[in-house]
């Protein structure tokens, strides 16, 4: 589901920002330039982390207020509570990269905020590293799970981890070797821009190194291993990528399905009758920041698509447990509906077509003449696409080779145009 930041009807400061947002490195004042500066000494209130907060020099005579745990809840009420004042924030580097800057942009709008970043630890560490950015693909681990790294292995590549603490490059090492990359060479930069800066690396598989500095970055150069799953980029991955107990939408029609679902970024699915979770793992593995929930009856497969989830990258793949259409009520409204299982529940294809806005996609897969007979119904009321799809898989034969049909799938697809039923 895309998302829109709101922007208030009428800004708080007409005249002028709200804040200051000011970038700061790990060599703390003397790496500011004149304008940063300037905006510091001046403000009547600093809000920033501890470690941030303390790199300013005692001429800065600003309140210093700390950040409070959860920090988004509480920033609509820190910016009224200084409202009318000369209000400054510090933050880590570029503040518009994984930092204060997006949040404040987003609650008080992006005229109340006036921004001046300092250079982030991905440019230094490209720069130490001579990668080029553009070409550096970056993964934050910081207050994230580490599975969230597994969707950006791909053999050659190279990938930038924003770390979480001093034990995150261990924890990249091992996961890194749990996911068949354990070849892949690791370079941990700690204190990037400041005279204690140093760097170490090794390989992922026999990483000797104890916990260092807890302010580090950590460079990946991927390196699949020879025996790995290989794991491509689009829909579509091998069945043995998934633990299931034989409730798994197949390979080529997985394919197909993600095709005819169509995710692009940003978008919300709702994929009902989980199975394994092939179908929402692999819509979510198409760009960060497609969403999905996936609804299963069976707590033991929800369990299952649970690190399925984990295993292949997605593990903010949202899973719900209980039966479809009752499990959806609360559901945020989605951009697709992937119906893969209990098409003949009483109400549920009425239930996931009034959750749809106008161009939203809903598509069902079945093999039983039952649930078939109930698409066509669906496909005569509202178009869309009806199509069946046969696999066959070669087999020995005696000392030939011959086919093995599997179980032809019928799918419609259709696009909601707002437009009463024919």
């Amino acid at each position: 589901m895309a998302v829109t930041p709101a922007t208030p009807a009428s800004p708080a400061h007409p005249a002028g920002p709200v804040a200051t947002v000011v970038g700061i490195g790990a060599d703390g004042w003397p790496g500011l330039p004149d304008t940063a500066r300037t905006a510091l000494l001046a403000a009547d209130a600093v809000l920033g982390g501890p470690r941030q907060l303390a790199l300013l020099p005692a001429e800065c005579a600003a309140e210093r207020v700390p950040w409070p745990s959860p920090l988004r809840p509480a920033v609509p009420a820190l910016l009224d509570r200084y409202a009318g004042r000369r209000l400054a924030v510090l933050a880590s580097g570029d503040p518009m990269f994984y930092g204060i800057g997006r949040t404040l942009t987003e609650i008080a709008g992006p005229d109340a905020v006036h921004v001046l970043p300092h250079p982030s630890s991905l440019s230094y560490a490209c720069a130490r590293l001579g990668w080029p950015v553009e070409d550096t693909e970056v993964v934050t681990l910081v207050g994230r799970p580490a599975d969230r790294l597994t969707a950006a292995l791909h053999d050659g590549r190279r990938v930038l981890v924003l770390s979480a603490g001093a034990d995150t490059p261990a924890e990249v090492a091992a996961l890194l070797t749990a996911r068949g990359f354990g070849p892949s060479r690791l370079t941990v930069l700690e204190q990037l821009g400041t005279e204690q800066e140093s760097a170490y690396e090794g390989v992922a598989e026999v990483w000797p190194y104890a916990p260092g500095d807890p302010l580090n970055v950590i460079a990946v150069d991927c390196r699949r291993g020879p025996d790995a799953l290989r794991l491509g980029a689009v829909p579509g991955l091998p069945d043995a990528a998934y633990d299931s107990d034989g409730q798994l939408t197949k390979r080529h029609v997985r394919a197909a399905t993600l095709a005819a679902l169509a995710p692009a970024p940003g978008e919300l699915l709702w994929d009902i009758g989980g199975g394994s979770g092939s179908i929402a793992i692999e819509w979510m593995r198409t760009h960060p920041s497609c969403a999905a929930y996936t609804v299963e009856k069976d707590p033991v497969r929800a369990e299952r698509i649970a690190g399925n989830a984990s295993r292949l990258g997605v593990p903010t793949l949202h899973v719900v447990t209980g039966p479809a259409p009752a499990a959806l009520a609360e559901l945020p409204s989605p951009d697709a509906v992937f119906v893969g299982g209990g098409l003949t529940a009483p109400g549920l294809l009425d239930a996931c077509w009034a959750a749809l806005a106008p161009g939203g996609r809903l598509v069902a897969n079945t093999v039983t003449l039952e649930s078939e007979a109930l698409l066509a119904d669906w496909y005569r009321r509202h178009g869309g696409e009806l199509v069946k799809l046969s696999v066959a898989h070669a087999v020995p034969v005696g000392g030939f080779t011959g086919w093995r049909q599997a179980m032809p799938v019928t799918q419609w697809s259709v696009t909601k145009t707002g437009v009463e039923d024919r």
